[in-house]
């Protein structure tokens, strides 16, 4: 497929496809009312569509000030290796560039395997000489 069978689309995805794209990935069902929550409260949302039908996104969440997390980076598995992950990541990057202030911390947490992907876009791993490993805790 070439690139102008996709269209990019900058608007909160419907909670549906949503859910439904998180699902086709692996990271199992999400309860609607809190998925339409957390897509209220993002600061930035990018999709791919091919065919009417959301294959790839991404969404910047935070304080919109001092602290941006780059979530839910996501690409259908029929689509990846296309560079979708990367078109996602681009937009979001930019969106950083103008909403963050010199100073602002950006974090993300990658799927394993992944995080050489996310070094492309200037990410580091942890542990590192200056911050210990990340931590997380789900509810």
């Amino acid at each position: 497929m070439s690139s102008k069978d996709y269209t990019t689309r900058f608007d909160s995805p419907l909670v549906k496809e949503f859910c439904a794209l998180r699902s086709q990935v692996g990271w199992g069902d999400t309860n609607l009312e809190m998925a339409q929550k957390s897509l209220n409260n993002s600061l930035f949302h990018v999709g791919v569509m091919h065919c009417n039908q959301l294959v790839a996104m991404g969404r910047i969440v935070g304080d919109g000030a001092m602290y941006f997390y780059v979530q839910d980076v996501v690409v259908h598995p029929e689509y990846q290796g296309q560079g979708l992950g990367s078109i996602v990541m681009e937009h979001l990057e930019k969106y950083l560039s103008q909403a963050a202030y010199k100073g602002s911390t950006v974090a993300l947490l990658s799927a394993k395997g992944k995080e050489v992907f996310y070094e492309r876009f200037g990410y580091t791993q942890r542990p590192s000489d200056h911050f210990g490993n990340g931590m997380s805790k789900f509810l």
